[in-house]
């Protein structure tokens, strides 16, 4: 059975700091070793052979990427989040402005990009909403720019849709096209997609919305605090910040700067600059 000792995770994230200016140094190990042995397993490599291919073959980075950073997603997930973010939180963003900014940071293949794009639509503000959705992996963020996905994906979200109690008909978004489910240009016209790498990356813009789902539970606590306190500088004062379900900011340096607006729904609220 394939294994991975702690010195040659190590090994693996200094040479792509190093030669790729990637640093996966402060990923939780547990997660890291997980997803390395996953590549390992899917390549047939040994630790060496990876280590080799990472330092002689430039182009490999790309595919160990995007293995590394895959994520299994789903829109409409977590359907009460989704009511909670159309009945409290995006009214409440619209009392002070009718137009806002929101920022998908690690949006991985944009089923959550999309999830936002109709509920906005079924809102009637599709149009007064600029919504900045990122990734370090530039190929998932190609997927994410297309709209397509595969047909089979479709039940699950549609039931998610559903019990998010949709205003329409889920069918009635795409449509079928040799076994892929294509979803309308317009419905992402005002998403800019970019790669932009949550750890070593700037602060780019300012948000009233900011949306981390299930991307922080990767991070051991150095680098969960760095994110947070780059999602601080990155949203105004009262902007909004939605983690994942199994994440929380308790632990963080910059918690005291927000309060707890949905706690099972894991949303806050920017309060001190």
């Amino acid at each position: 059975m394939l294994d991975i000792d702690i010195n040659d995770l190590k090994r693996i994230s200094e040479l792509i700091y190093q030669k790729y200016n990637y640093d996966f140094r402060n990923y939780a190990m547990s997660s890291f070793k997980r997803r390395v042995l996953r590549i390992m397993e899917l390549k047939k490599l040994t630790v060496d052979t990876l280590i080799k291919k990472l330092n002689d073959n430039p182009a490999f980075i790309n595919e160990f990427l995007d293995e590394l950073t895959v994520n299994v997603t789903e829109m409409f997930r977590d359907p009460s989040f989704w009511r909670i973010m159309r009945e409290e939180i995006i009214p409440a963003i619209m009392l002070n402005h009718k137009q806002f900014k929101i920022w998908h940071a690690g949006c991985a293949s944009g089923e959550e990009v999309l999830s936002m794009s109709i509920m906005l639509k079924e809102m009637g503000i599709l149009q007064d909403v600029t919504m900045i959705a990122t990734d370090l992996d530039v190929n998932i963020l190609e997927r994410a720019k297309s709209g397509v996905y595969p047909l089979k994906n479709m039940e699950l979200n549609e039931k998610n849709y559903i019990r998010f109690q949709g205003t329409g008909s889920f069918k009635d978004y795409y449509r079928e096209e040799n076994g892929m489910a294509v979803f309308p240009k317009e419905l992402l016209m005002n998403v800019s997609f970019r790669r932009h790498d949550l750890v070593l990356g700037d602060v780019f813009n300012k948000f009233d919305l900011i949306l981390c789902r299930n991307v922080m539970i990767y991070f051991n606590q150095s680098l969960q605090n760095e994110v947070l306190k780059k999602f601080h500088e990155s949203l105004f004062k009262y902007g909004y910040l939605a983690i994942g379900s199994k994440e929380s900011l308790i632990w963080c340096d910059y918690s005291n700067r927000f309060i707890v607006v949905n706690n099972e729904e894991k949303i806050y609220k920017k309060i001190k600059d």
